[in-house]
């Protein structure tokens, strides 16, 4: 939320550390953090953005395609038609342009006789198909537009104003848009299982 953020690894979050705060921030001295960040915007009048990220486990590899119906392509244009989604990465992201190839590359070997990787960095697809291994990604929210600070705009008249807006307005949608993001993620993956399985059957 906003600058406060947590390192915690994606791999040990379990889902009732998520739901033990109203944040739903499985870190809980950086959850306490976010909710202080809360408060403080909110006094002001003024909203705030964050950052959301998703972990799907256990998905089986060989979903999506390799050109159209990218499973990556699928998850992202599903997380930026959730309102207020301004951003979306998956696996490394942005980060990964300040590592060499020979960094980033998720290297295989044989474990317990399959195949398996050593990294992660490609969030779980590679070539927009899965990998077996968990998908992660993240997605940006803007902070709300609706605020009780004054701003200026031009009405309809075509003449410049002030407005402040009543009412009851979350000044994060974060705690709101977390669960969208969990249920939209869960919509792709079984639409792509159903693809993979009529495909089979054709």
């Amino acid at each position: 939320m906003g600058t406060v953020r947590t390192q915690i690894d994606h791999q040990s979050i379990t889902h009732a550390a998520i739901e033990a705060n109203i944040i739903r921030c499985p870190d809980h001295a950086i959850a306490m953090q976010m909710i202080q960040l809360l408060e403080s915007v909110k006094a002001e009048g003024d909203s705030i953005g964050g950052v959301i990220k998703c972990v799907i486990r256990n998905v089986m590899p060989g979903l999506g395609e390799p050109v159209f119906d990218k499973l990556s392509s699928d998850l992202g244009r599903a997380m930026l038609s959730i309102n207020a989604a301004k951003g979306f990465e998956i696996g490394s992201g942005f980060s990964g342009v300040g590592m060499r190839g020979s960094e980033h590359n998720d290297l295989m070997v044989i474990k317990n006789n399959k195949p398996a990787f050593t990294s992660n960095h490609a969030g779980g697809t590679l070539g927009g198909i899965s990998t077996g291994e968990d998908i992660y990604f993240s997605v940006a929210f803007k902070p709300v537009s609706t605020i009780r600070k004054q701003q200026q705009t031009v009405n309809l008249q075509n003449k410049e104003i002030i407005l402040s807006v009543d009412g009851r307005h979350d000044p994060c949608v974060l705690p709101r848009a977390d669960p969208i993001v969990d249920a939209m993620a869960a919509l792709v993956i079984m639409d792509h299982y159903l693809q993979h399985q009529a495909n089979k059957r054709g």
